[in-house]
């Protein structure tokens, strides 16, 4: 079945899912939980390694070191866009818990996704992140032991990107400092 969508003729054929179509199904259980949609695409979310589950709780401690009044962290909790709904690893959005009883919050200060597997997915969304206002996104190359800094977002993407590697430094806009080789070590 997904060869068919490897053929120019059907991808362009297909319809895509709005937000709230993908909300529907998935509150109606026709889709599965361990989904996000992207850009209109169901797509299946990969299991997480035990790898993946170290690095994620390493910048998890890290990142709420020092996390300014008013913003919170999230790990693994939607953020509604206008085509998707990705499922950033770890998340910063402005507001507590309450502020999001009834939706999911539509930006992010900081996105955070670790691809020890597929990086292209991770990669693409990259393009999503920007066009909703994410200031800065951090794609964490676990096979590589470094970190791609996406800023400056534009609709169309970002305008800058640099790779850190082991002897860098990640910061946040709030001043927490996580040394690459203790992400990696």
């Amino acid at each position: 079945m997904i060869e068919m969508l490897e053929r120019p003729a059907v991808r362009h054929r297909v319809l895509p899912f709005s937000v709230e179509r993908y909300h529907r199904l998935r509150d109606s259980g026709v889709v599965p939980v361990r989904t996000e949609l992207l850009n209109g695409v169901i797509v299946e979310k990969m299991t997480k390694s035990p790898r993946h589950t170290l690095l994620a709780h390493r910048l998890l401690d890290r990142l709420a070191v020092d996390l300014p009044p008013g913003y919170q962290l999230r790990k693994e909790d939607p953020l509604t866009l206008a085509t998707s709904e990705p499922e950033p690893d770890l998340a910063i959005v402005l507001g507590d818990m309450e502020t999001y009883r009834d939706c999911h919050p539509t930006r992010a200060e900081l996105t955070v996704e670790i691809a020890v597997s597929n990086v292209e997915v991770d990669r693409a969304k990259a393009d999503l992140y920007a066009g909703a206002g994410v200031s800065v996104y951090w794609l964490v190359l676990a096979d590589a032991r470094a970190v791609e800094v996406y800023t400056q977002p534009r609709t169309n993407g970002y305008q800058s990107m640099e790779t850190r590697r082991l002897g860098q430094t990640l910061e946040t806009w709030y001043g927490t400092r996580i040394p690459l080789a203790t992400l990696f070590a």
